[in-house]
C-alpha cells in the first residue's frame, strides 16, 4: 500500500494501550505522527504499557476513563485524527454486566464524540465496531448491508454507538469512519483470557503445553485478521476522503474452519493439544454460524488489500511471544 503523509499529524488514541491501539500509534509514530494515549488501564481489557515499548517516550500518555466527562474535559482536542478504541470487549460480560457495558460501549462514546464537536468538530473520528453486531449470520461472505440482529448488550451498545457516530458525521458534520471487525489477532494482543482475542489465548495454551477445548465440532468457519493488515486499513480509509461516514465490514476476506485454526496453533507452536466439548448454555445461544467478512467495499475504495495469511500471521504471533511472552502471561 502506498504510504500514507502522516507527519506532524495530531492524533488522539483512546484505549491506546491494548493491541490496536497500541499497534496504530507505533505504525503512526513510524509515519512521523505526534500520539498521544488515552486509557484506563482497567483490569481484563488488555491494556499494557510493555506495548508501547517500542516508542516508550515519544508519546504522551494521559490515564484517563471515556466515562469521565471531567476528565475528558482537561484535554486540549486539538487533534486532527481520534482513533476511538476505548471499549469493553466480552460480549459474555456484557451479558453478565449490561450496566457496565452500557456505561463504557455507548454513554463513553458519546464523551468522545461530544468534546469533539464542542472543541474540534473538523477532526476526523474511527470507530472500532464488530462483526458480532450482525448476530446469526444469513449468508457469507457478510457484505455491510446484511441484516443486523444483535445477541448481547455488547453486539446491541457497538451497534447504537455505531449510529451515534453516524449521527454525528449527519448532523454535526464530523467525519467519521467506522469498521465492523472481525477477528483480530496478533503481537501485543491480551493473553490472560479466553473473552477474546481467541487465537492469542491459544497460542498461550499451546506455548504452556495445554489441551484446547474447541466446543462442539469446530467446523463453524471464522475469520481473522491479522493485527498489521488491520492497521493498514484503519490507515488506508482515515485518509481516504471517500470514506468519511462510511460503514466497512473488515477481515481477512478468508473463512477458515475453528478447528483448522486451532490446528494449526498447535502445529507452529509444536506442543499442545486439542479436546473437544459440548458448547456451554452461555456460548451456544451467541453463537453466531459461519461468518466471513465481504471486504470489497473497502478495497474499491482504498488502496488497501490484507497481505498476511492465518498461517503467517501464527507464525508471526508466535514468534512475538517467545520473544516478550513474559510481560503477558
Amino acid at each position: 500500500m502506498k504510504e500514507i503523509n502522516f507527519r506532524g499529524r495530531k492524533v488522539l488514541i483512546t484505549g491506546g494501550l491494548g493491541m490496536i491501539g497500541s499497534s496504530i500509534a507505533i505504525r503512526l509514530r513510524q509515519l512521523g505522527a505526534d500520539i498521544t494515549i488515552l486509557d484506563a488501564e482497567l483490569p481484563m481489557y488488555g491494556a499494557n504499557k510493555f506495548n508501547l515499548e517500542p516508542i516508550r517516550g515519544q508519546v504522551k500518555m494521559v490515564k484517563a476513563d471515556i466515562r469521565d466527562r471531567r476528565s475528558l474535559e482537561q484535554l486540549k482536542w486539538d487533534f486532527d485524527m481520534i482513533f476511538n478504541l476505548a471499549g469493553q470487549v466480552s460480549h459474555n460480560d456484557s451479558i453478565e454486566n449490561p450496566y457496565l457495558d452500557t456505561e463504557i460501549n455507548y454513554l463513553g462514546q458519546l464523551n468522545v464524540l461530544e468534546q469533539a464537536r464542542k472543541k474540534n468538530p473538523k477532526a476526523r473520528i474511527f470507530f472500532s465496531g464488530s462483526r458480532l453486531q450482525f448476530g446469526k449470520i444469513e449468508a457469507v461472505p457478510v457484505a455491510e448491508n446484511h441484516p443486523q440482529h444483535p445477541l448481547t448488550p455488547y453486539a446491541l451498545n457497538k451497534n447504537a454507538a455505531e449510529n451515534l457516530h453516524l449521527f454525528y458525521h449527519h448532523i454535526h458534520g464530523i467525519s467519521v469512519v467506522v469498521f465492523r471487525i472481525a477477528n483480530p489477532y496478533g503481537p501485543r494482543g491480551q493473553m490472560k483470557h479466553s473473552k477474546y482475542c481467541i487465537v492469542n489465548w491459544f497460542v498461550r495454551q499451546a506455548m504452556e503445553g495445554k489441551t484446547i477445548t474447541v466446543f462442539g465440532d469446530g467446523k463453524q468457519l471464522r475469520d481473522y485478521i491479522f493485527i498489521d493488515d488491520l492497521v493498514e486499513a484503519m490507515l488506508a480509509a482515515m485518509s481516504s476522503p471517500q470514506a468519511g461516514g462510511e460503514v466497512f465490514n473488515v477481515g481477512s476476506g478468508v473463512g477458515i474452519s475453528f478447528q483448522d485454526m486451532t490446528a494449526l496453533v498447535v502445529r507452529t507452536v509444536g506442543r499442545g493439544s486439542i479436546r473437544h466439548v459440548g458448547w456451554p448454555a452461555d456460548y451456544i445461544n451467541v453463537e453466531t454460524g459461519d461468518y466471513v467478512s465481504n471486504i470489497q467495499k473497502l478495497c474499491r475504495l482504498t488502496s488497501w488489500r490484507p497481505r498476511i495469511s492465518i498461517e503467517e500471521g501464527i507464525r508471526r504471533t508466535v514468534a512475538y511471544f517467545r520473544r516478550h511472552g513474559c510481560h503477558y502471561f
